[in-house]
């Protein structure tokens, strides 16, 4: 039987939501063939009876091909295009309200709500000019339209709070310079690699229990 699948090569080309839906399956299954089939049903699309007529080898040439996507380390990802509207990560993060601080202090450590972060980093943006732009305004209603986010532009964001070795109260209180944001972005590529989803996962929630956000 010949199939055509297509497969994802950057996380660009991941939603949020695909990794969240793979992400429950995963803390629940362990069997490495069963996580396989539903690797590839998720990030490429294909129904289980279809992956199941497939050899043997492309299955494994193509859950190589998701783990080592899944190994990349984005630098922070500033805009990206959602259903037609282009999303900025907010400009400066010392003017954060503080009820945009409580909702991206609750949620960016779990990944399963992790989406409601996402809505205080990123929002539509208003206007554009050259490299600077101005945001919406947050209001947190529109959090589940960020579920269809790239994961790209997620994990760069936690990447950067991670290596800002972050305290959002402290932020909060200080100044980021342009060039010092600039030289930390370039420095999320310095990562040692990992080895498949599994090792991602790991690693990933590792930064998250790792990160100090804070008032206390």
């Amino acid at each position: 039987m010949k199939v055509e699948v297509y497969i994802p090569d950057t996380l660009s080309e991941i939603t949020l939501d695909k990794y969240q839906r793979y992400l429950k399956i995963q803390d629940k299954e362990k069997d490495e063939n069963f996580l396989a089939i539903k690797m590839i049903e998720i990030f490429c699309g294909l129904r289980g009876d279809v992956i199941m007529k497939l050899k043997a080898t492309s299955i494994k040439d193509i859950t190589q091909i998701l783990s080592e996507m899944f190994n990349d380390k984005p630098q922070l990802v500033r805009q990206f295009t959602m259903k037609g509207k282009t999303y900025g990560f907010i400009p400066k993060l010392e003017d954060m309200s503080f009820g945009e601080y409580v909702d991206l202090d609750t949620y960016i450590g779990d990944f399963e709500n992790i989406h409601r972060a996402m809505a205080v980093l990123y929002r539509p943006i208003k206007h554009k000019s050259g490299e600077q732009y101005t945001i919406e305004e947050y209001t947190g209603e529109h959090s589940d339209q960020m579920k269809d986010m790239p994961m790209d532009a997620v994990l760069s964001s936690i990447l950067f709070f991670y290596h800002l070795g972050m305290d959002l109260s402290t932020v909060m209180m200080s100044s980021l310079e342009e060039d010092q944001e600039t030289n930390l972005a370039q420095y999320l590529n310095s990562l040692n690699d990992g080895v498949g989803t599994n090792q991602f996962t790991n690693s990933l929630r590792g930064i998250l229990q790792d990160l100090k956000i804070s008032l206390s």
